[in-house]
């Protein structure tokens, strides 16, 4: 929110948990990088948008592995 904050109206970050189906179980979220092209953010803060999605990305993954 710092470098654009009209990204406010996208924050906090929401997670949908759901289960198909098939069985599987999903978790959705919109990838902070869009979130930031939305709202114009900028290389400055393109560091901190990477350290974000791969974390998120990291725990979906984790989350809906059914280790």
């Amino acid at each position: 929110m710092q470098a654009a904050q009209t990204a406010g109206i996208d924050l906090p970050l929401e997670t949908l948990v759901w289960q198909g189906e098939d069985g599987a179980v999903h978790l959705s979220y919109n990838d902070p990088a869009w979130i930031a092209a939305r709202h114009n953010v900028g290389s400055g803060g393109q560091a901190t948008v990477n350290a974000l999605g791969g974390t998120l990305a990291s725990l979906a993954r984790l989350a809906t592995s059914g280790d």
